[in-house]
């Protein structure tokens, strides 16, 4: 069976005997898919509805128009290998804002090279970003990126310089809390950052599915 943090495990490499044994444990179980919940402290776009005008280029479940703090959130994942053999995993990511549920959604495939990861964001996949997995000296993994593009009509065009986003994702264990920390920042080198949420999560029962009946602000 698939570990739930299959995508991870293999794209570390030797990197994960350094992974904190917290984290290593729950990536390493077994299980196609996966929930938790928690609460970002802070969470979404400074922007606003302004965010808005990308969604006709980047298309649904990648933007988010709102930012507040102790937002709950849920995320939902599934692990599973392609065609190729190569790990995925899909994520969906619910961010209850008290005006309404937002959501981003992304699928991680493992790449050839070591140490990378390929990410596509949207429903739609429009938006693709190489990023590279490491560990921090306190064991956390750590996701940056290094190329990011747009697809559109067969096309994939290069985002750089203005145009380019840099993400910096660390996933790490808050052990007084027994609980998972995650902490991302989406910064564009004229504007700042475009998106960011920082808080806790933990995994839990499939069976408990708390954010049924939520408004889904997004819904087309």
């Amino acid at each position: 069976m698939i570990a739930q943090g299959e995508v991870f495990l293999r794209a570390l490499g030797d990197q994960v005997e350094a992974l904190h044994p917290e984290l290593r444990a729950q990536m390493g179980a077994e299980g196609a898919t996966a929930r938790a919940e928690g609460v970002f402290a802070v969470a979404g776009s400074r922007f606003g509805r302004l965010t808005a005008l990308a969604r006709p280029f980047v298309g649904r479940r990648m933007l988010v128009t709102r930012h507040g703090r102790d937002v709950p959130f849920t995320l939902t994942t599934r692990s599973a290998t392609d065609t190729l053999g190569r790990a995925t995993l899909d994520s969906e990511r619910a961010f209850r804002f008290s005006s309404g549920t937002q959501f981003i959604s992304d699928r991680l495939t493992v790449s050839v090279r070591a140490g990378l990861v390929r990410n596509l964001l949207g429903a739609r996949g429009r938006v693709e970003m190489i990023e590279e997995c490491s560990v921090t000296d306190e064991g956390f993994l750590r996701m940056r990126t290094r190329r990011i593009a747009l697809r559109i009509g067969g096309r994939r065009i290069a985002l750089r310089g203005i145009l380019g986003i840099r993400v910096d994702l660390v996933d790490g264990w808050d052990a007084e809390n027994a609980r998972r920390t995650i902490d991302m920042r989406a910064v564009n080198p004229l504007v700042g950052t475009v998106l960011e949420y920082r808080g806790w999560y933990r995994h839990v029962s499939l069976e408990s599915d708390v954010s049924a009946g939520e408004p889904d602000s997004q819904k087309e």
